[in-house]
């Protein structure tokens, strides 16, 4: 694994001299025709010679007269911003190297978010090959820009690459026991004290709809409650869900649909991941993360449909189809997340095909009961490039959520509005929340951009972060 610090360098390791930093100039198509006419003679015409046309990944090197390199070139990403280092490193020799003039300048903010995605661009997930643990052969490494506060940007890479190496790792290796011990990992990292309530004991303490969806494998369901902070501080609650592989149950995906699925933990790892980011930068919050954690699996005892679940509040739930387990476990963490009436309640869930299908698989979708809450997430999410995109929690689809022989379905029937009824449903068991957010994600990246290989992806974590910093800014007096 790639240790976070070799991809960065402190201004006093690359002075002046033989060891100086190499400038970074990021230009654009757009602006490079003039851009170009403001270079140096002899560098223009070396760019020119180069074919470099400042296209997304497009990298000039420009020697010195000593034949040293000098400067590197390198053509903005699609997305600009951030981004536009992201994919720099692997094209780059060894050395250290400055970012542009511009993100030196304009604030720090702008040096973090280019330093993180440089560092995010170094990920490699390669557990599995027998050149596991070598080092990837690139010795670049970026000196941190004026302002940028380094420990922040290592928090936040870190906390990413756990993500994504959550969802990449394959379901035989990362069963609910497995999500269990990293959640273990990062409650011991940061003091945090963590319940794991599994098998039985679930339905003992009350989670029937965690052990009815998870009973059927051999590996058993569990719920992970981790609790962090001053109980005297803003709380704040995130649940993940954390289906460790998604058969389908009875209701049965077929194999392309079945392809991906050690991905529907996404949720779960996408809390584990955020509550890493929380607990490191010591936010004034009273956390807890909620994972329930399970595999939806075929066996003798797994759920018919149109079995009737009851949940921890009560209410009970009619199997429309086994394979919208997701919302099922959801309901119990839900409700007992908002039992304690948080400040902030959020979840994220790998939830519905309807939600990619209006989105793609780039853009989560957020729902959220509170226009604030809602406000501070789309904002918090422009600022980091996280996006999100709100949809509606119509109320007018709301009786679709109604069961025949129960209180609710799980499946609605109908091919329509299956992202909003989704998370119309988990509303019922969010509503002691005064300000909850859901948030219905993809969780992988289907080809690579820079900073961001194809497999396992954390989405708008960074965002949810800012928003919760912003609003928290110091405890209550």
């Amino acid at each position: 694994m790639t240790d976070l610090k070799d991809l960065y360098a402190d201004a006093g390791d690359a002075g002046d001299g033989d060891g100086a930093a190499v400038a970074i100039d990021i230009v654009g198509k757009d602006q490079f025709d003039s851009w170009l006419d403001s270079q140096p003679e002899p560098d223009a015409r070396w760019i020119k010679s180069a074919g470099f046309k400042a296209g997304p990944g497009d990298i000039c090197l420009i020697p010195g007269a000593d034949g040293d390199l000098a400067r590197v070139i390198a053509g903005a990403s699609d997305e600009g911003g951030m981004w536009d280092t992201g994919g720099l490193r692997d094209g780059l020799p060894g050395g250290h190297y400055r970012l542009p003039s511009a993100a030196d300048t304009d604030g720090a903010a702008d040096g973090e978010g280019a330093a993180l995605a440089w560092g995010l661009g170094a990920y490699k997930f390669d557990r599995y090959k027998e050149s596991a643990g070598d080092t990837d052969g690139v010795d670049a490494r970026l000196v941190w820009p004026d302002g940028c506060d380094a420990a922040k940007v290592l928090n936040w890479a870190e906390s990413i690459y756990l993500v994504r190496d959550l969802i990449n790792t394959p379901a035989g290796d990362m069963g609910p026991d497995a999500l269990a011990d990293a959640a273990r990992a990062v409650a011991e990292a940061h003091g945090a004290e963590i319940n794991v309530i599994t098998g039985g004991d679930l339905l003992k303490q009350n989670y029937p709809a965690v052990h009815a969806v998870g009973r059927a494998s051999d590996k058993p369901p569990c719920l992970i409650d981790i609790t962090w902070g001053d109980a005297k501080h803003a709380k704040v609650t995130l649940v993940g869900k954390g289906v460790c592989f998604d058969t389908g149950g009875l209701d049965i995906k077929a194999a392309d649909g079945m392809k991906l699925m050690k991905k529907d933990m996404g949720g779960g790892a996408h809390v584990l991941g955020l509550g890493n980011m929380i607990m490191a930068s010591r936010l004034p919050v009273r956390l807890r993360v909620l994972v329930p954690a399970v595999e939806n699996s075929i066996s003798g005892n797994a759920l018919y449909p149109m079995d009737v679940v009851t949940t921890r509040s009560g209410k009970t739930v009619e199997i429309g189809n086994t394979d919208a387990e997701g919302r099922v476990i959801l309901a119990d963490a839900l409700y007992e997340g908002a039992r304690e009436e948080p400040h902030m309640l959020i979840d994220f869930a790998t939830l519905t095909g309807a939600a990619r299908v209006a989105l793609g698989p780039d853009l989560p979708a957020l729902f959220c009961n509170d226009d604030r809450l809602a406000a501070e997430l789309l904002a918090a999410g422009d600022a980091a490039q996280d996006p999100l995109w709100r949809l509606p929690l119509w109320a007018g689809y709301r009786k679709l959520v109604d069961g025949k022989t129960a209180d609710l379905t799980n499946a609605p029937e109908g091919r329509f509005g299956g992202a909003i009824t989704a998370a119309l449903f988990l509303g019922e068991f969010a509503g002691a929340a005064a300000a909850w957010a859901h948030i219905d994600l993809m969780g992988w990246n289907t080809a690579a951009k820079p900073g961001r290989p194809e497999g396992g992806e954390a989405m708008a974590i960074r965002a949810v972060f800012r928003a919760i910093e912003e609003r928290f800014k110091s405890p209550p007096k």
